[in-house]
C-alpha cells in the first residue's frame, strides 16, 4: 500500500484553541501557560497528547510513568509539544464485575477526551489486556494520528526450578491443590514467583497478544510487542515512538490508513501463529467496528483455520515473552508467515513503510521458542469459528490449547444457570458428573454477567481431578483469560441473557462438538428447542440506573466485538463550539 504524506506546514487541528489573538484563544493559551511554557510552543507545533493508562490498581501498568518520560523525551526531539493525559484505566486485577464491563466506558470516555482537547496526534500508553483495546477503539473512532506503546510482559517466573508463567500456573497450581497434588501452603509460597517485575503477563495470554494485534495491525513500531518492561529497550522503544508520532501527525498518517481490512486479516494470522488469545475477537472485531472495517467470525475462521502455531509459549507451549523477545519476537513471526505467502505484505505500518519492509532482515535466535513454519507446536491453530443450533451467530475454541482426543466429542450435559449455581454446587461431591460430561454455563455474556467475565475455564470437579482427568468439554457464553488453557467453547452467541439456545440447554441434554467440522449441536428435536425459546423468559432484576443500565441497554453480542452499538462507526476528531 502507498501512502502519500499531506503537505507541510499547514494549520494544526490544536491550533483552533492555541493559535491567534482572540479573546477564547488567548483564554486557552494563558492557562497553560501557568505551567511554564514559554509562548513559542504555541506557534504551530504538533501538540501529542500521550494517553496514560498508568494506576496503582492497574498493576500491569504501574511503571508506564517511567516510560511516559521517554515518551515525552521524543516528542521535544522531534520538534513536538507532549503534553501527558491521564485516562481511564480498565484494570484486569481489580475492576468488578469484570473489566470487560467497562473497556467500552473506557474507550467512550478516552474517544472524548481526544476530540474534545487540544491533540494533533496520540501516543497511546497501554499495557493490562482491555487498556490496549479501549484506547485502539477510541483512535479510531477519532481518526487522529496515533501510536501504540505497551508497557511490555514482565520477567519468568520460577518456582523451585520450575518456569512459572503468570495465570496459566495460577490455574495448573489451583488445580492441583483441589486433586489434593500440592498443600495450600506451596501455593502461597509460589504466589511471590508469579508476577517478580513490572509488567504485564509473561505468557502468551491476552496483554501480550493484544501487543501483538497492535503491531501486527501496523499501529505500533516493529518489535514493540515483546520487549520485557524492565528492559532499558522498553524505553528506547518509548522514546523511538515520541520522535515518530510526531512525523505522523506532520504526514497526516492515521489510524484509517493503517487498520484496512488488510491489516486485519493479517492480526488474524498472526494470532494463529503466537497461539493468541480468544480475547483477540472481541477486541479486533470492537476495534474494526470503529474503524468502519467489515471484519466478521466468518473472517477468523477463514484467515486463521489453515495458520500453525510457531511460538512455543505458554499456555500452549513451553516458553515465555521473556524467551520470545531473546528470540526476535514478533517481527520473525510476520517475516515467517510473510515468506509463506500468509501475509498482505504491503499492508502500512505507523513507521510508514510496509509491514514487509518492516520485518524482512529480522533473524530468528531461537528454534525452538518460534519454530520453522514445516514443525510447528500445531498445525492448525488460529482461531475455531463452531455453529450449528447451540450457537447459531457462532462460538470460538482455540485449538492450540485443547486437548486433541476432545475435538470430536458427545457428552451430557451438566448445566449451571449462572457463575454462582457454578460455584455452589462445583465441589459438591454429589454431583452427578464425570469426566466424558459436556459442564454447561449459562448466563456470562455481555448482557448476562454483566460483562462476559473470564470464567469460561471453568475448573473441575474435584472428584474429576482425583482421576488424574485435567480437561473437560466446557461451553459458556463467557470469555477465557488468555493465559488459561483447556478444551474450552466460548463466546456462545446469541448469549443465555439473550435468549439464545444456550438458555435453554438443560441437565442430561446430549450435546455433540466437532471442531474439525466446526459443529455444535444440542441433540433434541427442533420442536422441542423451539418450545423451551418460546417459553424462556429474560433475567430478573436487571439494573435500572447508571453505567449498568447505559450496558445493558446498548452492549451487542460477542459475535461483533461486544461494542455498544451507537459507538461503532468512525466519527471524526470535529469538535463543537467553544464557550468562552
Amino acid at each position: 500500500m502507498t501512502f502519500t504524506p499531506a503537505p507541510w506546514p499547514r494549520r494544526l487541528r490544536s491550533q483552533e484553541w492555541y493559535g491567534g489573538t482572540s479573546r477564547d484563544v488567548i483564554y486557552h493559551r494563558g492557562w497553560m501557560k501557568n505551567q511554564g511554557y514559554p509562548h513559542d510552543l504555541f506557534d504551530g507545533r504538533p501538540i501529542i497528547g500521550i494517553l496514560n493508562t498508568w494506576s496503582d490498581l492497574t498493576p500491569c501498568n504501574g511503571h508506564l510513568r517511567e516510560l511516559a518520560e521517554k515518551v515525552k523525551a521524543g516528542v521535544w526531539e522531534a520538534g513536538g509539544f507532549p503534553v501527558e493525559v491521564p485516562v481511564f484505566s480498565a484494570s484486569e486485577n481489580t475492576f468488578r464485575p469484570s473489566a470487560m464491563m467497562f473497556r467500552n466506558l473506557a474507550a467512550l470516555a478516552i474517544e472524548e477526551t481526544i476530540r474534545g482537547q487540544p491533540m494533533d496526534g496520540a501516543v497511546l500508553l497501554v499495557g493490562c489486556d482491555k487498556t490496549t483495546p479501549s484506547l485502539i477503539m477510541a483512535a479510531a473512532s477519532c481518526d487522529i494520528p496515533s501510536i501504540v506503546v505497551t508497557g511490555g510482559p514482565m520477567l519468568n517466573g520460577y518456582f523451585r526450578g520450575e518456569r512459572v508463567g503468570s495465570g496459566t500456573h495460577l490455574w495448573k497450581f489451583s488445580e492441583a491443590v483441589k486433586a489434593g497434588e500440592m498443600s495450600q501452603e506451596d501455593f502461597l509460597e509460589a504466589e511471590a514467583s508469579m508476577s517478580r517485575s513490572s509488567g504485564t503477563c509473561n505468557t502468551m495470554g491476552t496483554a501480550s497478544t493484544m501487543a501483538s494485534m497492535a503491531e501486527a495491525l501496523g499501529m505500533a513500531l516493529s518489535g514493540n510487542a515483546a520487549i520485557p518492561a524492565v528492559d532499558s529497550r522498553r524505553r528506547v522503544m518509548a522514546q523511538m515512538s515520541g520522535r515518530r508520532i510526531v512525523q505522523m501527525v506532520k504526514d497526516d498518517l492515521k489510524p484509517s490508513d493503517i487498520m484496512t481490512k488488510q491489516a486485519f486479516e493479517n492480526a488474524i494470522r498472526v494470532n494463529g501463529a503466537i497461539g493468541g488469545s480468544t480475547n483477540a475477537v472481541v477486541h479486533l472485531l470492537a476495534m474494526a467496528g470503529r474503524v468502519g472495517v467489515d471484519v466478521s467470525l466468518d473472517d477468523w475462521d477463514r484467515c486463521g483455520r489453515d495458520v500453525a502455531t510457531i511460538v512455543n509459549l505458554m499456555p500452549s507451549g513451553q516458553y515465555l515473552m521473556e524467551e520470545f523477545f531473546y528470540a526476535g519476537g514478533l517481527p520473525v513471526v510476520i517475516k515467517r508467515l510473510a515468506e509463506a505467502g500468509q501475509l498482505h505484505r504491503d499492508a502500512l505500518t505507523v513507521s510508514g513503510q510496509t509491514i514487509w519492509d518492516e520485518v524482512r532482515d529480522v533473524m530468528n535466535h531461537n528454534e525452538d521458542v518460534i519454530r520453522p513454519v514445516d514443525n510447528p507446536l500445531t498445525p492448525q491453530g488460529g482461531i475455531a469459528v463452531l455453529r450449528g443450533n447451540l450457537a447459531p451467530l457462532g462460538a470460538v475454541l482455540k485449538p492450540s490449547a485443547a486437548s486433541p482426543h476432545l475435538l470430536v466429542h458427545r457428552g451430557r450435559a451438566v448445566v449451571f444457570e449462572d457463575i454462582d449455581d457454578y460455584k455452589a454446587k462445583i465441589n459438591d461431591e454429589a454431583l452427578d458428573i464425570d469426566e466424558t460430561c459436556v459442564m454447561v454455563l449459562k448466563n456470562c455474556g455481555p448482557k448476562g454477567y454483566p460483562g462476559m467475565a473470564e470464567v469460561g475455564n471453568m475448573g473441575l470437579p474435584p472428584k474429576v481431578l482425583r482421576k488424574g482427568i485435567t480437561d473437560m468439554v466446557r461451553i459458556s457464553d463467557a470469555r477465557m483469560s488468555g493465559t488459561a488453557y483447556g478444551t474450552v467453547v466460548l463466546h456462545t452467541s446469541p448469549e443465555a441473557a439473550a435468549g439464545g439456545p444456550l438458555a435453554v440447554v438443560q441437565n442430561g441434554d446430549m450435546i455433540e462438538m466437532d471442531v474439525p467440522n466446526r459443529r455444535l449441536h444440542l441433540d433434541i428435536p427442533e420442536a422441542e428447542l423451539a418450545a423451551r425459546l418460546a417459553a424462556w423468559q429474560p433475567l430478573p432484576d436487571q439494573p435500572t440506573s447508571g453505567y449498568a443500565f447505559l450496558h445493558q441497554a446498548h452492549v451487542m453480542g460477542a459475535d461483533t466485538g461486544a461494542d455498544m452499538d451507537f459507538l461503532r462507526g468512525c466519527r471524526g476528531n470535529a469538535v463543537g463550539k467553544d464557550s468562552h
